[in-house]
C-alpha cells in the first residue's frame, strides 16, 4: 500500500472516532480532482472541483465511511461527437479496517482468491482517492450520448443528422453497380455527340 500524503485533500483524519465504536461525524469537503477521473470518452477532468459529503463512523473492525460525490463529467456523445456535459451524483460506502484487524483477516483467509485487500487505516487517516475514483468511473455511461434520441452522423458522408433529419444517400447494391457504371458511359457518350 503507497503512504498517504496527510496534507492531501483526499485523505481525512480519523482519531476522535478510532476504537470507539458508535462515535459518528459528518463533513463536507470540495476537493481538486488530481488528474482525469473517468475514460477517454467521458470523465471528470484534472482540476474540477469534486464535492464530497462524508460520514465516518467507528466500528469494531475499523471506520466506515459512507457519503455521496457530486461533479461534473464532461467527454463528447459517441453518436454525434458533440460536447456533453453528465452530472455525477453518486454514493459510496466502504469500510477502513485497522491494520491489525486487516493483517488478521488476511492471516485466516483460506482461499486466495477470498482475499480482498479492502482499505486499511494508515497512521489513524483513511485516503479516499481511490474509493472515489472507483466510484465516478463506475457511475458514468460506457456510451454517453448528448440525449437519448441522437440520430448521430451519416455512415456514408459524417453529416450530422440532427440538422438534416431527411438526409439519405441513393445506394445502389453492388451486384448492380456495373450496370449504373454502364448508365453513366451512355449518358457522357451523349453528351460529347450533342
Amino acid at each position: 500500500m503507497a503512504t498517504q500524503d496527510a496534507a492531501s485533500p483526499w485523505v481525512f483524519d480519523t482519531r476522535e472516532l478510532v476504537r470507539r465504536p458508535g462515535a459518528m461525524t459528518e463533513t463536507s469537503r470540495s476537493v481538486t480532482a488530481p488528474d482525469q477521473i473517468g475514460t477517454d470518452v467521458i470523465a471528470v477532468k484534472e482540476g474540477d472541483s469534486v464535492d464530497l459529503d462524508l460520514r465516518m463512523e467507528s466500528v469494531m473492525e475499523g471506520v466506515l465511511a459512507s457519503g455521496s460525490v457530486g461533479a461534473i463529467a464532461t467527454g463528447v456523445c459517441v453518436r454525434c461527437l458533440d460536447e456533453v456535459e453528465i452530472p455525477v451524483d453518486v454514493r459510496f460506502q466502504e469500510l477502513f479496517a485497522y491494520p491489525d484487524r486487516a493483517a488478521h483477516h488476511h492471516e485466516v483467509a483460506a482461499d486466495e482468491d477470498e482475499q480482498d485487500a479492502g482499505y486499511v487505516l494508515e497512521d489513524d487517516r483513511m485516503d479516499l482517492e481511490e474509493l472515489i475514483r472507483d466510484a465516478v468511473v463506475t457511475a458514468l455511461p460506457f456510451q454517453p450520448v448528448c440525449r437519448d434520441d441522437c440520430p448521430g452522423l451519416c455512415s456514408e458522408c459524417g453529416a450530422r443528422l440532427a440538422d438534416d433529419p431527411d438526409h439519405h444517400h441513393d445506394v445502389i447494391d453492388p451486384r448492380w453497380s456495373a450496370l449504373a457504371d454502364l448508365a453513366h458511359q451512355g449518358t457522357d457518350d451523349e453528351k460529347k455527340r450533342n
